[in-house]
């Protein structure tokens, strides 16, 4: 296959990461190489448009899609001409504003029609709904590219918004969201006035509050088997009520909350020091995070280069759309609870 495009913007809203992409299928086994990859930070007002359209009206919200959509087209087009590439398609995750698969709710906006018309080549999108429709969590959608492009690892852990994990057991791929990661520290760091907490300095200089830890690690959530995921708005009835209760410092909050993290991720992980744990996304970055994830799991963290911790799902979804363009599966029951493997995402060709 040429060349594809993986485009994904997370919840914590710090812009559009955009990748390259060349697969390789070589005696059943998939290879990837990133050829380019950048992330376009989003503008005051779209940063802010994007935090509050779920409060918009009808209208509003429709006319948010749609621009959106042509925002996602010309930043697109404009990395095909400074990488002066030609990708065989495109593929879009879009920006999630709703997720309640309970309800058979899933909406990620950045109409593919949109993006095909800006930039003139193919557009593969919506990958979530066919799997909500079938009865399935519609995430997370990472596990098939962990499977079949990260293989080697026995656990792949991502750290975005919410930290995700992903493992083989008894011969199926299963994964569900262990807890919110960035999209509550990046919150927390912004009220003293940090758009995040850089190496996690803040947090390594803060106190445990055993009080909040204890009532983080009780939450129903956990005790649940997956299939199961989170989303922003069981973030805002669960995480942010229990925050409110505790007024001590920002740093003393980060500081419990990177713990409550790294206590998910060793009950969920293990703690055998033979195996290994992939961890990508911007969560990688923060040191204190990852030391204390260490500390819990002892497990071996491998961190691997820059660009696969930064563009590790803008390249999987465009992996997701290579799967979509084949006809293969790219959605997994055992991980979603559908009631059948799907083969998800709209397809415009301009």
């Amino acid at each position: 296959m040429g060349i594809i495009i993986g485009l994904m913007s997370g919840t914590s809203l710090d812009g559009l990461d955009i990748a390259a992409c060349r697969f390789e299928l070589n005696e059943g086994c998939w290879n990837y190489t990133i050829l380019h990859a950048e992330t376009v930070v989003y503008s005051d007002d779209w940063r802010v448009r994007l935090a509050e359209v779920e409060n918009s009206t009808a209208l509003e919200f429709v006319q948010t899609d749609i621009e959106y959509g042509h925002l996602l087209g010309r930043l697109t087009r404009g990395f095909i001409e400074t990488h002066q590439i030609r990708p065989d398609f495109i593929a879009s995750h879009g920006h999630t504003v709703f997720h309640q698969p309970a309800k058979k709710i899933t909406c990620q906006i950045g109409r593919g029609s949109a993006i095909a018309a800006e930039t003139g080549f193919p557009v593969v999108c919506d990958f979530r709904s066919l799997d909500v429709a079938l009865g399935g969590q519609g995430a997370p959608l990472v596990p098939v590219g962990d499977k079949l492009l990260f293989g080697q690892y026995d656990y792949c852990l991502n750290l975005g918004g919410f930290a995700n994990i992903s493992m083989e057991k008894e011969g199926k791929r299963i994964a569900f969201d262990l807890c919110p990661a960035n999209i509550v520290l990046n919150l927390l760091s912004q009220k003293s006035g940090r758009p995040y907490d850089h190496n996690g300095n803040l947090a390594r200089s803060g106190q445990i509050l055993p009080g909040l830890l204890k009532e983080l690690n009780d939450l129903s959530y956990y005790s649940q088997r997956p299939p199961k995921s989170l989303g922003k708005e069981w973030v805002i009835e669960n995480i942010h009520p229990l925050l409110a209760k505790y007024p001590e410092g920002i740093n003393d909050l980060l500081a419990t909350f990177c713990e409550h993290i790294a206590l998910q991720v060793a009950a969920n992980a293990g703690t055998n020091p033979e195996k290994k744990i992939l961890v990508t996304g911007g969560g990688a970055h923060n040191a204190f995070l990852i030391e204390r994830i260490a500390n819990h799991a002892q497990s071996g963290i491998i961190i691997p280069d820059p660009a696969t911790v930064d563009f590790k799902e803008a390249l999987i979804f465009a992996f997701l759309g290579l799967l979509r363009w084949r006809g293969e599966n790219n959605c997994l029951s055992a991980v979603t609870g559908a009631s059948a493997d799907n083969c998800g995402g709209s397809i415009f060709s301009p």
